[in-house]
């Protein structure tokens, strides 16, 4: 398959996909959002009318890419960079992301590794790393959502005091062996965001998650950017397409919307069947 790469022609696009703005007056922080689905999240969310702060821990060049173009386009974006495995640095993104935008309104703490492994050779720091990044960084994010969407209190852009959107994986369900940690991590995703939902959705704020498939992104070229492996990963597909980013964006937008107000404490798996075990599909 070609994967489309985004540019701000694209970016132009993206916005006839929102003719409403559903997000306008809106701002959203999404982290790990220089390339692959946090960048599809970042752009669709700006597409919708929000303004976005495009976190990034490594290569500050894509990031401004992304920024430039949503600004160039008619939008409004800062790039941030941060490690969201550091307390300090989550809180300084915060605060930077507040300064520019006045308030945050949705946060999508997308940032996420992997550190594959056989279990029996799999390091310490291997599995904290990916702990460290996919769970604590979430965690760390989705506390200060919290208290940023608190500090503010309600205003009149949006029914729910705040909009968090997890970015799990089809793997909170499905093991992965050779991937302990990573498995490990999304399941905890997926526990924290319901316990979380439950703990603050009386207060209006609405906690869901994202639990992507196989979704063909530059850093996972090797999985379908042939024949033979799109066609081997195509076997666990029922849908028989690998996804892009911009599936995941657009779901984005959706849980971050005012249409999905009545929508807490969810998993929204976009994984074209992946979790309905294509395996069996011819009765086992």
């Amino acid at each position: 398959m070609v994967l489309e790469e985004y540019n701000l022609d694209r970016q132009k696009a993206l916005i006839s996909l929102y003719p409403h703005q559903p997000l306008r007056g809106q701002s959203a922080l999404v982290t790990g959002a220089n390339s692959g689905i946090g960048e599809g999240c970042a752009r669709h969310l700006a597409a919708a009318g929000a303004a976005v702060a495009v976190n990034y821990v490594r290569n500050p060049e894509a990031a401004q890419k992304i920024v430039d173009d949503i600004n160039q386009s008619g939008g409004k974006a800062i790039a941030v960079i941060a490690d969201v495995a550091s307390e300090e640095q989550v809180m300084s993104m915060f605060l930077t992301a507040v300064a520019a935008f006045g308030t945050l309104d949705i946060v999508v703490p997308n940032a996420g590794l992997q550190q594959d492994s056989k279990i029996e050779k799999m390091t310490v720091s291997q599995w904290d790393l990916v702990m460290n990044v996919n769970l604590r960084g979430q965690f760390l994010c989705i506390r200060e959502a919290i208290n940023e969407f608190e500090r503010r209190g309600m205003h009149d852009v949006s029914k729910a005091l705040g909009k968090i959107v997890c970015m799990s994986s089809v793997h909170e369900v499905i093991p992965w062996a050779g991937h302990a940690n990573y498995a490990a991590s999304k399941g905890g995703v997926m526990l924290m965001m319901k316990s979380i939902a439950q703990e603050v959705s009386d207060r209006k704020i609405r906690v869901n998650s994202i639990a992507p498939g196989a979704i063909a992104t530059p850093i996972n070229r090797p999985a379908w950017d042939t024949v033979d492996a799109e066609s081997k990963l195509l076997d666990l597909i029922p849908y028989n397409r690998v996804g892009l980013p911009d599936d995941i964006g657009q779901a984005c937008v959706w849980l971050a919307s005012d249409a999905s107000d009545y929508v807490v404490g969810t998993t929204l798996f976009v994984d074209g069947g992946m979790t309905l075990c294509e395996g069996f599909a011819s009765g086992g």
